[in-house]
């Protein structure tokens, strides 16, 4: 996937529309609201200051939460705009607005090396539906989007497509880096390569396993996830949470993953490895569990995975050129169940740091895990998009990366 770059376009002095990917939740210290994670922003400062040296007007555009066109005030972009600030050592003004005379004004206003950053844009309702009229004014005043959004790429909404539709389009620094990883990761990873899915749905991850089993040597499975695999295979799984039936609401289907899984098993039994033994809890007490002499009792639950499966599941990933993880093993926020998950990630800095294999990590659970009992540095790469990159790896071409594609 070749996509359009920053370096094959004039830049110089125009005012740029840049989509960020600045959906970052904040948390209220002594009664100031401060970003929870700027891993995202850090992520985007080597766009920002190539636009900088290429004297830009640059205008940062970005939803953050589900506020469904409602002004919510914790929602506002002034925690983004500040830290930003900090981060990138250069001043950034904030507007309570993201279109309208006012936006508008201000853009007409700003000199060369002037950043912008507006108002989430989904206090609008119309963001939601990808409204072309409002799409339009978003790009008022505007000569080039580059876009880095790729956590939000697969979105189809005024401020992802809908711009795309109005002003000519490129890839920011950022995006090419995941989609560059990404698709390396499906085409041409280092052997063995080990993918490990966890947490606590397989509806969101089952498409990407699927592709995923095509290419991958092994594919380890915990957390609810594997109860489900386990449920195919006959476990009795006490009060375990399990997401056996999905309904998809717009489609008007109803999935049975039992049954799915029971398909995925008879075909890829060989690659698929799902735990052998269970840490469970009737939520005063916990043991060990082995799931091939015993069942899990009705009033009990699986929330990690055992000892001998930590153990498989670590020789596995020392033995692996290439790791990808997407889920954390068990219930991590407990520090009960937090040893199955914090074993994986432990084996995969091994790896890391001895420089025998690549590993990576993806999606918002994975890294907060990863955060909390490890070291994010020592990890070849962190994937910081959840849905963009499952819908990546499950092979489905991202509705607001085909306008940045190169034209062969």
């Amino acid at each position: 996937m070749k996509l359009k770059k920053l370096e094959d376009i004039n830049l110089k002095e125009k005012t740029i529309l840049y989509r960020a990917p600045y959906d970052i939740e904040v948390r209220d210290i002594d009664g100031i609201l401060e970003l929870s994670d700027d891993m995202r922003i850090k992520m985007t400062l080597a766009t920002l200051e190539y636009l900088l040296k290429e004297n830009c007007k640059i205008v940062i555009l970005t939803y953050v939460g589900r506020p469904d066109g409602v002004v919510i005030e914790k929602l506002r972009t002034n925690p983004h705009a500040e830290r930003l600030a900090e981060l990138l050592g250069h001043p950034v003004s904030k507007i309570d607005d993201c279109i309208g005379p006012l936006v508008e004004e201000k853009i007409s206003e700003m000199k060369n090396g002037d950043i912008l950053m507006l108002e989430n844009v989904r206090f609008y309702k119309e963001e939601m539906i990808d409204d072309d009229e409002f799409a339009k004014k978003l790009c008022l005043g505007k000569d080039i989007l580059v876009f880095d959004g790729f956590p939000q790429a697969h979105r189809v909404h005024s401020s992802t497509t809908g711009i795309e539709r109005h002003l000519p389009s490129v890839a920011g620094l950022y995006l090419r880096q995941e989609v560059e990883m990404l698709t390396n990761l499906l085409e041409n990873p280092a052997r063995p390569f080990t993918v490990l899915i966890g947490g606590a749905k397989i509806s969101d991850k089952v498409d990407s396993v699927n592709n995923l089993l095509k290419i991958a040597d092994k594919v380890l499975v915990g957390g609810a996830v594997a109860n489900v695999f386990l449920k195919a295979e006959g476990v009795e799984l006490g009060i375990s949470f399990m997401e056996d039936v999905f309904v998809d609401e717009k489609r008007r289907e109803k999935k049975d993953w039992i049954v799915y899984a029971k398909e995925i098993l008879e075909k890829y039994k060989e690659k698929i490895v799902y735990p052998s033994d269970v840490v469970i809890s009737d939520g005063i007490s916990s043991r060990i569990l082995d799931i091939n002499t015993e069942s899990i009792p009705n009033d009990w639950g699986a929330f990690d995975i055992g000892p001998k499966t930590r153990e498989t599941f670590s020789e596995i990933i020392r033995s692996s050129k290439t790791v990808f993880l997407s889920g954390p093993m068990g219930k991590f926020e407990n520090e009960k169940f937090r040893e199955g998950s914090k074993f994986i990630l432990e084996a995969m800095m091994d790896i890391t740091k001895n420089h025998t294999g690549k590993t990576i990590l993806a999606g918002g659970d994975t890294i907060n895990v990863a955060r909390k009992y490890t070291n994010l540095e020592d990890y070849s790469y962190i994937s910081l998009a959840g849905g963009a990159t499952l819908e990546f790896l499950a092979g489905k071409t991202l509705p607001a990366l085909i306008p940045l594609l190169e034209n062969d």
